[in-house]
């Protein structure tokens, strides 16, 4: 009887710890989110002159702040959703290390991107007045934190380019008419919505293809890893130094393309003389699994997710923080939509802690689906789509196209999930198929109802990507521009009517 009685009060103890827990969660959100708004307020007053536009800067560096916070719980998870799907890293690691490779890479090389943002969509009339071009990029910067927040809350990774992009175009098009918008530019957005997670899925399947043809299909796994992980990690080496030098250092430093393929072929020999030693040291000690041979990948995974990260906050800072600086140049110089938009350190800094709070306290939401909900992921896997998402980047950039990082990231992922479905089920008959088909002998098709039947339901089994996800995901894509523009033009209407 003592002994149920310290059971049951030992109980009431734990129940105790766990309420305890769960309400300073729940008091750490708010408070953290209120202490970086005052501090946003706080920051923005001392750092803009006295004016007639002052008090609309603080304003806009508050809605600034929300729409880092977006970016932060939403566009992260792509880089890092992979590697915590794998269990590469924890939930809590991932989280330090992207929060301080976000951070880092949008105070170290952030903004290089705010002109087109602020500039290169509008083409503002000479007779649009300051305030209502600062009206503009307020109703474009809230139109798309708050799409990004439903987003974020509904599971669905958006692009936040995208959103901020659709916004302007929208509160543009309600401020000046529907020849304020530069349409060309609108247009190559809207065919990058098929161009990047079709880039980006096909990169991914071949790379997995390759490992797995190449060493995992092979009987002697160890060999054949000795063999080829150091090149597949010295062309992550060399890949990550131009996508560095390309997206993540450009505001910094810009050589020119023959230099950044240049330190790309040099990253690319470090990459494999420091790979070849520690691979055979490490074969030396494997089993021939597949489970040996894909730990050989986790630590190049870590990497470039932190490379990814890095990138990230050096080139999607400018999606949070850019309307804000081209709201600031206005109101400080008195012209609309100046050409030489700066970027002052203090609307870097909003950006940068924004985007780092944001993925720390609603972030896990969007990783866990990234890495978990639309297929299973290892380390193997995992590398491929971040390796796929630089290569696709570098290859657009290379040709001029605007891509969103979001659909490539999210292509890849379903790039190696279709592969690896295609080749479950590759010895399961589809009743849908000709005879004449290349894929399957006639002697292979189903005979009977009944059998064709078994089949359906062995291919429904393997179905190794969620088609829920698949679906959602892609609606978010496709509406996210009008969504934001409709959005962004009714906010422009009421500001324009309450400032007047």
């Amino acid at each position: 009887m003592a002994k149920s009685v310290l059971d049951k009060d030992l109980k009431k103890v734990v129940r105790i710890e766990h309420a305890t827990q769960d309400l300073t969660r729940s008091l750490t959100t708010p408070g953290l989110l209120i202490l970086f708004l005052m501090g946003t307020v706080a920051l923005a007053s001392l750092s803009i002159a006295d004016g007639p536009l002052s008090y609309l800067v603080v304003i806009a560096a508050l809605i600034a702040a929300y729409m880092a916070l977006g970016v932060g719980a939403n566009d992260v998870a792509n880089n890092m959703g992979p590697a915590v799907g794998s269990r590469a890293l924890t939930m809590t690691s991932a989280l330090v290390i992207a929060a301080i490779c976000e951070a880092a890479g949008a105070l170290i090389a952030g903004g290089d991107v705010v002109r087109t943002i602020s500039r290169d969509l509008l083409r503002p009339d000479a007779n649009l007045p300051p305030l209502n071009f600062v009206l503009v990029m307020s109703a474009a910067l809230l139109a798309a934190a708050a799409w990004i927040h439903l987003a974020t809350f509904l599971g669905a990774p958006v692009s936040t380019t995208h959103s901020v992009i659709g916004g302007v175009m929208g509160a543009g098009v309600a401020a000046a008419g529907i020849n304020m918008v530069v349409w060309p530019v609108m247009g190559a957005i809207a065919a990058s919505w098929v161009i990047s997670p079709v880039m980006g899925g096909l990169i991914a399947a071949a790379l997995l293809g390759f490992i797995k043809w190449g060493i995992l299909f092979r009987t002697d796994k160890v060999t054949a890893a000795r063999r080829w992980v150091p090149h597949i990690i010295a062309l992550m080496a060399g890949v990550f130094a131009m996508y560095l030098i390309t997206k993540g250092l450009s505001r910094v430093w810009k050589p020119p393309f023959y230099a950044t393929a240049g330190l790309g072929i040099a990253a690319f020999a470090a990459g494999y003389f420091a790979a070849r030693p520690w691979v055979n040291r490490r074969a030396h000690r494997m089993d021939n699994r597949r489970k040996d041979v894909s730990a050989l990948f986790t630590l190049p995974l870590i990497c470039s997710a932190a490379l990814l990260s890095f990138a990230h906050g050096a080139n999607d800072v400018a999606n949070a923080v850019g309307p804000l600086a081209a709201i600031v140049s206005t109101a400080t110089t008195g012209v609309t939509s100046p050409d030489n938009v700066q970027l002052p350190f203090w609307v870097l800094l909003i950006g940068a802690i924004g985007i780092a709070v944001g993925l720390a306290l609603f972030g896990p939401k969007l990783i866990r689906t990234v890495g978990e909900k639309i297929t299973k992921m290892d380390a193997i896997r995992a590398f491929c789509v971040a390796l796929a998402a630089a290569i696709t980047v570098l290859v657009a950039s290379a040709f001029g196209m605007p891509i969103s990082s979001t659909h490539t990231a999210i292509g890849a992922i379903f790039g190696v999930g279709y592969l690896r479905e295609f080749l479950t089920n590759k010895g399961v008959p589809n009743p849908a198929v000709r005879p004449r088909s290349l894929f399957l002998e006639p002697s292979r098709l189903n005979r009977t109802p009944e059998q064709a039947l078994t089949n359906y339901r062995k291919r429904e089994k393997r179905k190794l990507v969620r088609r829920q996800h698949v679906i959602g995901i892609a609606a978010a894509w496709v509406i996210s521009v009008p969504a934001t523009a409709m959005l962004a033009g009714v906010l422009y209407a009421v500001m324009a009517a309450f400032s007047g």
